[in-house]
C-alpha cells in the first residue's frame, strides 16, 4: 500500500483534516462576538457581555458653536457675493472726507458701523448685569 500521506502523531493514523490558515473559521467574523460552535465540537472564545444601550446626546455648547459657525460662514458667503456683484464706484462723503469706494464695500462698512452701535451698549449692559449678579452672590453668603 503506497500512501503519500505522512503521519504526524506517531500512531500511523492520518490526522483528520482541520481548518488551515487559508480557510476561514466558520462564524469567526460574526458581529457581537458571540460564541460559535465549530463542527468538531469546540467553541471560539467567550461571549462578551452586551454593551448598555447608548443614551441620546442632547445639545451642548460645542454643538451650538458649530451651528453658529456654519450660519456665520453662510452669511459671509452671501456678503462676498453681494460685494462682488456691486463693484460700481460710489462717492462717499463723511465728516468732510471725500472718497470713492465700490458700492458693496461702502454698504459693508455701514453694516459694520450698525453692528458696533448695537454691540457696544449691549456688551456694557451685560457687564453691568454680571457685576450685579456677583455682588448679589457675595451678599447671599
Amino acid at each position: 500500500m503506497s500512501d503519500d500521506r505522512v503521519s504526524t502523531n506517531g500512531t500511523g493514523a492520518t490526522p483528520s483534516p482541520g481548518p488551515t490558515f487559508d480557510e476561514p473559521v466558520p462564524g469567526a467574523d460574526l458581529p457581537g462576538g458571540s460564541t460559535v460552535a465549530i463542527p468538531d465540537g469546540t467553541t471560539t472564545g467567550p461571549t462578551p457581555t452586551p454593551a448598555p444601550p447608548a443614551r441620546p446626546v442632547g445639545r451642548t455648547r460645542t454643538s451650538g458653536l458649530w451651528v453658529g459657525l456654519i450660519l456665520s460662514t453662510l452669511v459671509l458667503i452671501f456678503l462676498l457675493i453681494f460685494i462682488l456683484q456691486n463693484l460700481n464706484p460710489v462717492e462717499i462723503h463723511f465728516l468732510g472726507a471725500v472718497g470713492t469706494l465700490p458700492t458693496g464695500v461702502a454698504m459693508l462698512f455701514a453694516a459694520v458701523a450698525g453692528i458696533l452701535l448695537v454691540a457696544i451698549p449691549g456688551s456694557a449692559r451685560i457687564l453691568q448685569l454680571r457685576r450685579a449678579a456677583k455682588k448679589g452672590a457675595r451678599r447671599a453668603r
